[in-house]
C-alpha cells in the first residue's frame, strides 16, 4: 500500500501521477481538508500534522509515505525520517533535479506557499546542486484556497496568478517549480501567464516517476505492494465542491471518507 498525505486536494495530483507511474498499485490517502492550508501555519504546527498524518497512514497499512505537500516536506522530512522505518518521499528533491535537467540558462524561479518560500529549501537545495545557478522565489498565499475553492477558471484567479508571476517573468526565467501540489490544477493559467519560453516543473510527476525507479532498484518491496487497483481517500473535513474538484482531478468518481484525527 503506497500512503500519501497532503494538505487538501493538491495531493491528488500526486496520486494521479502515481497512477499513471504505477498502475494497479493500491493507494490510501489523506486529505487534511479541516486543517488546510499548511502554508500559512508555524513549522510547530506543520511538524504535528505531518506526524499525525503519517500515523494515519501507517495504521491503514501503508508502506511508503509519499508527503504530497510542499510545506510539509520543507519542514518534516527530516523528523519523519529519523522516526519511521519506512521508505519516505518529499516533493522536493525531485522537483529540483528535474527543473535543473530543464533549466537552460540557470535562470530558475519557484512560485510556492509563503512556509515554503520563506523556508528557502527549493534555492538552497539548487544551489548546493548546481552552485551559481539563479533562483527568483515568489511566495502565492492565495492560490491553495482558491484550488480549494474550486475557482480554476474564475477570471479573479487569473487576475492573482498574473500578478503574482510578473516579479517572475520580469527576471526572464527560463523554468518554473510550482512548489505546491495545488499548482498544477491551475498549470495551464500559469504556463500562459509566464509565457511558453519558460518549462514548468510540476512535483507531482517528479515524485511519482523517483517512486517508480526506487521500487525497480528494490524489487522485495515492490513484489510486497497490493496490486488490487484499490484506493482509499480520506478527509478530515468534506463538501461538496471538494467531491467535485477530486473527482475532475482524478477523472473519476470516488468514495471519499470524512474521519477525525
Amino acid at each position: 500500500m503506497i500512503g500519501v498525505f497532503d494538505s487538501g486536494i493538491g495531493g491528488l495530483t500526486v496520486v494521479k501521477a502515481i497512477m499513471a507511474q504505477l498502475p494497479g498499485y493500491d493507494i490510501v490517502y489523506f486529505g487534511d481538508t479541516a486543517r488546510t492550508p499548511y502554508g500559512s501555519k508555524s513549522p510547530a504546527t506543520v511538524l504535528n500534522y505531518a506526524v499525525q498524518n503519517t500515523e494515519f497512514l501507517l495504521a491503514h497499512k501503508a508502506q511508503i509515505i509519499v508527503m504530497a505537500c510542499n510545506t510539509a516536506s520543507s519542514i518534516a522530512t527530516a523528523d519523519l525520517t529519523a522516526n519511521y522505518p519506512v521508505p519516505l518521499f518529499e516533493v522536493i528533491s525531485p522537483a529540483v533535479t528535474l527543473a535543473l535537467a530543464q533549466s537552460r540558462h540557470g535562470r530558475i524561479g519557484v512560485v510556492g506557499t509563503r512556509a515554503t518560500i520563506n523556508s528557502d529549501v527549493y534555492a538552497q537545495k539548487i544551489k548546493r546542486l548546481r552552485p551559481g545557478t539563479q533562483v527568483y522565489s515568489q511566495a502565492c498565499p492565495l492560490l491553495v484556497p482558491l484550488v480549494e475553492e474550486g475557482w480554476l477558471t474564475r477570471p479573479e484567479t487569473a487576475m492573482i496568478v498574473k500578478k503574482y508571476l510578473h516579479p517572475l517573468k520580469v527576471r526572464q526565467i527560463d523554468t518554473l517549480i510550482l512548489g505546491c501540489t495545488h499548482y498544477p490544477l491551475l498549470a495551464k493559467l500559469i504556463a500562459r501567464k509566464i509565457g511558453k519560453r519558460v518549462q514548468l516543473i510540476d512535483s507531482a510527476s517528479a515524485v511519482a516517476f523517483q517512486i517508480k525507479s526506487f521500487l525497480e532498484e528494490h524489487p522485495q518491496l515492490k513484489g510486497s505492494l497490493g496490486r488490487n487497483d484499490r484506493s482509499s481517500y480520506f478527509v478530515s473535513d468534506l463538501t461538496e465542491q471538494f467531491r467535485s474538484t477530486a473527482c475532475q482531478v482524478l477523472k473519476r468518481p470516488i468514495d471519499l471518507k470524512l474521519i477525525r484525527l
